[in-house]
């Protein structure tokens, strides 16, 4: 008899490269979870902050707030696609987790940066990271990610660029190893 192992959701956690990744588009990234299910995986990628501004990339009449917000690179998936991730300070029902919702419409993108609140934190994304069903499990067992718990602190981290370093060295010891590592080993 073959026991299928359960299935346990990653929804709402960060995956990190676990130094596996090397040579691919996920080297050194922080993608957190924002939808796992027996269908496969969705993610968005937290610490790939791109040149671009929201008012330069998406044709609309943007609210001010939201013009000069940093576009990132949610994943090598549809480039295209908009997806966007926003808190303030009540959000319980959050759809990732609680207090962090995530978004996809552009009209409710510019219908969020209509509404005054001085709380508000919005991070944008084109592309996303995608897994097919049992894809991610299987990347899992094969030990390409680290998993962390999210937070908001970390999903709005004002230096995504160190967001990866920062996280590992919160994991322990042999984690800071590799977090401190040189981005190529050739340069040791």
């Amino acid at each position: 008899m073959v026991v299928k192992p359960v299935f346990k959701s990653r929804k709402g956690q960060l995956l990190l490269d676990g130094g596996k990744l090397r040579g691919s588009f996920f080297h050194r990234t922080v993608v957190l979870i924002c939808q796992h299910d027996a269908d496969g995986a969705f993610g968005l990628v937290l610490n790939r902050a791109t040149e671009n501004v929201v008012g330069d990339v998406l044709v609309a009449d943007w609210p001010e707030v939201l013009k000069s917000q940093p576009v990132f690179l949610g994943g090598p998936v549809q480039a295209s696609a908009l997806s966007f991730l926003h808190t303030d300070v009540f959000l319980p029902d959050g759809n990732v987790m609680p207090n962090l919702n995530l978004g996809h419409s552009l009209d409710a993108l510019i219908e969020l940066g209509e509404e005054r609140s001085p709380t508000r934190q919005v991070r944008v994304f084109a592309g996303y990271s995608g897994w097919s069903p049992g894809q991610l499990e299987e990347e899992m067992r094969k030990g390409a990610w680290l998993t962390h718990a999210a937070s908001l602190e970390l999903v709005f981290n004002p230096e995504p660029r160190q967001l990866w370093q920062y996280v590992l060295r919160q994991q322990g010891w042999q984690h800071r190893l590799l977090a401190d590592s040189p981005e190529d080993p050739a340069w040791n």
